[in-house]
């Protein structure tokens, strides 16, 4: 045996000689692996010819045959033991935590039908954002089926491609920065479209940059007011294509329409606002916090982030009209009540739940069958190997694949329990939306993640994202409660000149309740400054009174962004206007 051991050995080496005298040797970093490859190769080809050789004896293959019965014997009961102790495992966690109103199944999260002529949307101009690839009763059109003709009226371009890539930073302004938007820069940017194409309306000549914007952006006039009309319907389902297989893929194409229409949305309140229209513009930030509200209950991660970005979006306009004292007390009662209604705490725990049963429902789906190549599909969409996990090796990959081959079908069952009990005992709690307050010290990756078991490996995979939407979530509502006290502070300067020193005189009159930090839960930060305007904050993610000073990251936007953002893990969450 040592013999051939030691001949298969001498092999490998003769061969991996030989191709370094030929000049075929792999890179440096590759011989090694190549070598043991080689030896290990032909050392288990011996191994297989002495087997073999083995089996001939006929007594031998006896004991084999003998063995290999025992061994499929004790196989099938391991497999039959597990996936009896995995269900029943489950089962009992889901009948304890359903008797208490949980719910687990991915059918409990689906929304009830809404009747058509309610339904927002159903409206002919909602449909242009979806129809192209679902049915009006959410079934998924195959690709080759698709309109190549469709229109979506929703798909709102504000310029040139490269002014939806991101363009000029300094267009669009960002409250958080304490920034102004630049509506000369839009306008010098449709004249020079205007030299190019006529997809712009422009003046013969340069007027009033806020009137030149509205003017450019008129040609979206007559569907921005269907679409204001539509969002008057009291209810909204979207109609998904929720009974997939697989719950991965389930569409959500009008997600992208509703943030761009918010995007027109906030450049033309920007330019009403400057131009001395501020009904109009009143009109739009409420349309675009209307659209919002009409996703509030679907059932998806996404769908909560896309609310808070549009939310977002609408404040900047609200930003500017508080800088420049454009708004009448009237109009700031109407937009502080309807943000009142804003709840992104409780969005967040809805959202979580929803993301259990979606794991639920992806574990069901992959565990079917082709376990491998729904795992392979699964990850080239899913958020498994994304930011801040280190690239996945490739004996990682293959040696997941093969647990996942051969997990008992009880493993997977295993699985939900650990991700139900991480919701249960963690991301349930991290935000709370009685106390209206978020507890960023639940956020730390080492306080939550798993040790690396067979028991968890989808757990590892489907739960490392989902902690940095509780920061969004609590940059979310802290954006709105910012907001919502800027604007008493608002009224309070209208109806006495000033503002207050202190917050204390705002409530009853100028706001029902002044919010509290929903970092720590104590009061809002607040001070009058030297030029008469004042500095009004959050202490922020690292729970850490900064005395009002905001981060700056000074790195470019993201594509998606249109604007630099803060670095908001450091630093306090400021609403400062721009000194005079």
């Amino acid at each position: 045996m040592l013999g051939w051991v030691a001949l298969m050995l001498a092999l490998a080496l003769i061969f991996w000689l030989v191709l370094s005298i030929s000049g075929s040797r792999p890179r440096p970093a590759e011989d090694a692996r190549l070598f043991w490859s080689l030896a290990a190769g032909m050392t288990l080809l011996m191994l297989l010819v002495a087997f073999i050789r083995w089996l001939a004896n006929g007594r031998n293959l006896k004991r084999f045959i003998f063995l290999a019965a025992c061994a499929a014997t004790l196989v099938g009961l391991f497999y039959a033991e597990e996936d009896w102790r995995g269900k029943r495992a489950w089962e009992n966690y889901k009948h304890e935590w359903e008797a208490k109103g949980e719910r687990f199944d991915f059918a409990s999260i689906v929304p009830p039908p809404v009747p058509d002529e309610k339904n927002f949307a159903m409206t002919p101009v909602m449909y242009t954002s979806y129809g192209f690839i679902l049915t009006r009763d959410g079934r998924l059109i195959p690709s080759e089926q698709r309109p190549t003709n469709w229109v979506n009226r929703l798909e709102f371009k504000l310029g040139d491609d490269q002014v939806d890539d991101g363009w000029n930073t300094n267009a669009i302004g960002y409250w958080a920065r304490g920034t102004l938007s630049n509506l000369k820069l839009w306008q010098e940017h449709y004249r020079e479209l205007a030299a190019k194409t006529n997809e712009f309306a422009v003046p013969p000549q340069p007027g009033a940059p806020a009137a030149d914007v509205l003017l450019a952006l008129s040609k979206y006039d007559a569907t921005v007011e269907e679409l204001r009309q539509a969002a008057q319907l009291p209810e909204c389902r979207f109609p998904l294509n929720y009974d997939a297989d697989d719950p991965a893929e389930i569409y959500l194409p009008h997600l992208a329409a509703l943030k761009r229409s918010s995007r027109l949305l906030e450049l033309r309140a920007l330019a009403e606002l400057e131009n001395g229209e501020s009904d109009k513009a009143l009109a739009d930030v409420m349309l675009t916090l209307r659209l919002s509200e009409h996703v509030q209950r679907e059932p998806t991660l996404i769908g909560m982030l896309v609310r808070i970005a549009m939310t977002d979006i609408a404040m900047q306009p609200v930003y500017e009209g508080l800088a420049k004292h454009r708004w009448t007390d009237a109009q700031l009662a109407a937009m502080e009540a309807e943000m009142a209604k804003i709840d992104f705490l409780a969005d967040f725990t809805f959202s979580m739940r929803c993301e259990r049963a979606f794991a639920g429902g992806i574990l069901d789906y992959i565990s079917r069958k082709d376990r491998v190549k729904r795992y392979d599909n699964l990850t080239s969409y899913q958020s498994f190997d994304e930011a801040g996990k280190a690239p996945e090796s490739p004996m990682k990959g293959f040696f997941l694949r093969v647990e996942i081959c051969l997990m008992p079908q009880g493993w997977f069952e295993l699985n939900k329990l650990t991700i139900a009990r991480m919701h249960e005992t963690w991301l349930l709690h991290i935000t709370d939306p009685e106390k209206h307050q978020v507890m960023p010290q639940m956020v730390i990756p080492q306080q939550w993640q798993p040790v690396n078991t067979l028991f968890n490996i989808f757990a590892r995979e489907l739960i490392p994202e989902l902690p940095n939407s509780a920061k969004k979530s609590a940059r979310g509502q802290m954006t709105v409660d910012l907001a919502r006290t800027a604007m008493a502070l608002e009224r309070y300067r209208l109806a006495h000149g000033e503002y207050p020193e202190t917050l204390d005189g705002l409530a009853p009159q100028f706001i029902a309740q002044v919010p509290h930090d929903v970092i720590g839960g104590g009061p809002l930060k607040y001070r009058r400054t030297s030029d008469g305007l004042f500095v009004l904050y959050s202490i922020g993610w690292n729970e850490k009174d900064d005395g009002g000073v905001m981060v700056d990251s000074g790195s470019q936007p993201h594509i998606d962004e249109r604007r630099s953002q803060p670095r908001f893990e450091e630093g306090d969450w400021v609403w400062r206007y721009p000194q005079k």
